[in-house]
């Protein structure tokens, strides 16, 4: 019994292949192949209209307000140490530090009621998302 391998390699050394419709054209693979063919149409429709699935959109909403924390937290960071470097450093700068802490903590507290959520929502446990340290998260915007 000829090896499949072999198979394709002698029809490909013959040419069989090189006029496939296709050719040297990336592939398309937007299907879905775990969805549901009698919805194929509908979601399509849906996707070409700018909509998407409320967990996908949850996903995005918490990784935007993340992003949106991440950033505040820096830039107050990025003051402070500024601040600290000068000859006279801002009276404030180390206050506002804890503050800015602070507000993270919170932020970081409802994303991740946003993240349980979301988790609930999700087809699978393998789109699921670990809720955040916000001790972790600083630690990483400071470098310690």
């Amino acid at each position: 019994m000829p090896n499949i391998e072999d198979a394709i390699s002698r029809a490909m050394q013959e040419g069989h292949f090189d006029d496939l419709p296709g050719k040297g054209k990336p592939l398309k693979l937007d299907d879905n192949p775990h969805e549901d063919p009698a919805w194929r149409v509908a979601n399509q429709i849906l996707k070409n209209g700018g909509f998407s699935l409320p967990w996908i959109e949850s996903l995005r909403e918490i990784e935007s307000d993340l992003e949106k924390a991440r950033s505040a937290l820096s830039r107050t960071w990025s003051w402070r140490q500024a601040s600290l470097a000068e000859q006279k450093p801002a009276p404030d700068a180390e206050l506002e530090w804890r503050r800015a802490q602070q507000i993270f903590r919170e932020q970081i507290q409802a994303i991740d009621k946003h993240i349980l959520t979301y988790n609930l929502e999700v087809p699978s446990d393998r789109f699921q998302k670990r809720l955040l340290d916000p001790e972790r998260e600083i630690a990483k915007i400071t470098g310690s």
